[in-house]
């Protein structure tokens, strides 16, 4: 049985629970992309370029059974631990869910205001793009 997304985002809002230090939070992100199994060379490509980040980020989807399966990758070890976050957050979820979510985790780890503008917006640009890939999902259910 998969977890909800909310059960995972309070799995994750609890690890970050007992740091204070920011420096702790971002071993924990690098730790959490060192975890995310590297994403095959043929996936990188292009189209699966994230526009709107500094770093290269790559994410591909694959839909079976109702449930979309993500996988990513980043040159830059920041960003890889916060795809990796928004990974474990929504790959296996149904495309409705998904599109449902509230990522509030983002902001209760404190993510949000610990990033320069322009990795705010890589991360906005990331949801946004897990986001399309659920709607073209949906989208192909309801055919």
């Amino acid at each position: 049985m998969n977890n909800t997304i909310n059960e995972i985002q309070d799995e994750i809002i609890d690890e970050f629970g007992g740091l204070s230090d920011w420096m702790d939070k971002y071993a924990l992100i690098i730790e959490m992309g060192n975890s995310l199994p590297p994403l095959d060379e043929k996936h990188k490509t292009p189209e699966n370029i994230i526009e709107g980040c500094q770093s290269r980020v790559w994410i591909t989807a694959h839909y079976e059974d109702g449930r979309i399966t993500f996988e990513a990758d980043s040159d830059a070890i920041i960003v890889k631990g916060i795809i990796s976050m928004l990974i474990r957050v929504l790959s296996g979820q149904k495309p409705s869910d998904i599109l449902n979510a509230d990522l509030y985790f983002i902001d209760e780890i404190g993510l949000s205001e610990h990033l320069s503008p322009t990795r705010s917006n890589g991360l906005l640009a990331m949801v946004k793009q897990l986001k399309m890939y659920a709607l073209a999902f949906k989208a192909k259910e309801e055919m």
